[in-house]
């Protein structure tokens, strides 16, 4: 599976990204392994949920 994510620059430092199929799923890191590492773990746990309340 494919899901598009922007990663984006934070103004404080790190990196923040989103998931805009995936509403409100959102996260940050400090560098861009980091970012994309969560990504993952925000994507999974995303649709967990949906699927808990969609079965």
């Amino acid at each position: 599976m494919q899901i598009k994510a922007i990663i984006n620059t934070a103004e404080e430092g790190g990196y923040w990204a989103e998931v805009s199929a995936l509403e409100g799923c959102i996260t940050e890191g400090d560098t861009i392994e980091e970012v994309i590492n969560n990504l993952k773990d925000a994507i999974e746990g995303w649709l967990e949920v949906a699927n808990e309340i969609n079965p």
